[in-house]
């Protein structure tokens, strides 16, 4: 097992380039599960979590080739069964599902693994495959599907207690590519990585209509081809190290951004009176030690992401004013406020709220990462404090982040990966 240490103080300057999204990657590596043809995938990032979609898609019978951030899949014959061993590592290999179904019109997918971070059901996957009409059964840990008679498209709603199901509607959309009539998705998620899916599966001869907004219109097709497509900038990266740049040093600048997607976390850092220079592909960022504190709360896309609380908690000990969090899509999202609180942050959590009181000195500590953008969110108090923190479970950062470590090296700051 490997760890972070993180040596703080050290300023940040230079340009870095954001890798190509994660959350964008995955669904669209099991899209290729839905023809018979070649599929060539561009700007795969180099995490574990994509190295066990790449594992999944070979141990269902697909041949996959990567190199050099480049997937080819071709799956001319591939199983209907995805179990525990396979799956249990990653939550978004629920993904599967629906193109397995879609294409065979049958599947079992054993419930996945992944970060805890509160209760993230997959109800309403199931709920949206149920009304094009799949016959589900849940048992021992495993989800069979049956549609013997084909899916049949028609109108849904997607919409949870905690708002919209990203990869619900991407396991529906998937589904519905290839089902009698049309399928309306009402409720859809609208965030920019289905809507990069939906422009792969329309690349494959898919008619989709709506997608990166609420209400998604697919229409059946027979089959589908062989596409090529790029992946879309990793937002949430994009966003990891505005919060770096904004926190310390002389200001830096990212490269292979797209700042639509970003104006969610862009607004709220101009707010706060950082200097924010967004040009056509690149956002560049400087600290301000005036900087004013701020008040946000999660929400679906086009709203604050929760994906960018953690790293917004850490943003927040560096602005020497009052900051206010609250959490209402993953309620339960706070685990690394504990550990920040090692380090001497002046964080109290109410419920789904946390208010942080910026401006204190925090120290560096030994500190435990309980998830993926938790621990990006200790690895960034650590560029602050003072001394040395040791970041445990580096594999966390791992799942969702292409070489964090070597791309904050680039930048200047101090710290190295080690074997504990």
């Amino acid at each position: 097992m490997e760890k972070l240490i993180v040596h703080g103080g050290a300023a940040l300057k230079g340009r870095v380039n954001i890798s190509g999204s994660k959350n964008s990657s995955l669904p669209i590596l099991a899209a290729t599960l839905l023809t018979k043809d070649t599929c060539t995938i561009r700007r795969v990032p180099d995490l574990s979590d994509t190295n066990y979609m790449v594992r999944i898609l070979g141990e269902l019978g697909a041949e996959v080739e990567r190199a050099s951030g480049v997937v080819v899949v071709k799956a001319e014959k591939i199983k209907s069964v995805a179990p525990y061993d396979l799956v249990r590592k990653m939550r978004a290999s629920i993904c599967v599902l629906g193109p397995l179904t879609g294409r065979l019109k049958k599947c079992v997918v054993s419930l996945p693994g992944g970060c805890v971070i509160g209760d993230r059901p997959v109800d309403l996957h199931l709920k949206g495959l149920e009304a094009l009409g799949a016959v589900i059964t849940v048992d021992g840990g495993d989800i069979s599907v049956n549609a013997k008679k084909g899916f049949k498209g028609g109108p849904m709603n997607l919409m949870g207690k905690h708002g919209s199901t990203v990869l619900g509607t991407d396991n529906v959309m998937m589904a519905a590519t290839l089902a009698k009539g049309t399928t309306i998705i009402e409720g859809a998620a609208a965030e920019p990585e289905v809507e990069d899916l939906a422009n792969f599966l329309i690349k494959m001869g898919a008619k989709i209509e709506g997608a990166g907004t609420n209400r998604i219109t697919i229409e059946g097709v027979k089959e589908l081809h062989g596409a090529e497509h790029t992946v879309i900038p990793d937002r949430i990266e994009a966003g990891t190290f505005l919060c770096a740049g904004a926190m310390i040093g002389e200001g830096i600048t990212l490269k292979r951004v797209m700042p639509e997607h970003m104006k969610s976390i862009t607004d709220v850092l101009k707010k706060c009176g950082f200097p924010i220079e967004i040009g056509k592909d690149s956002i560049s960022i400087a600290p301000n030690p005036l900087a004013k504190g701020f008040d946000l709360t999660t929400l679906c896309y086009p709203g604050f992401p929760t994906d960018m609380q953690a790293q917004f908690c850490a943003l927040a000990c560096a602005i020497s004013d009052v900051s206010t969090i609250t959490e209402t899509i993953f309620p339960q999202r706070f685990m690394h406020i504990a550990e920040m609180k090692r380090m001497g942050a002046n964080i109290d959590l109410q419920s789904a709220t946390a208010r942080i009181r910026g401006g204190q000195r925090i120290k560096g500590a030994p500190v435990m990462a309980s998830d993926l953008r938790a621990s990006a969110a200790l690895v960034l108090a650590g560029l602050i404090a003072e001394g040395r923190t040791d970041v445990n479970r580096l594999y966390h950062i791992d799942r969702g982040y292409e070489h964090l470590d070597d791309k904050l090296a680039g930048l200047g700051a101090q710290l190295e990966r080690v074997k504990e």
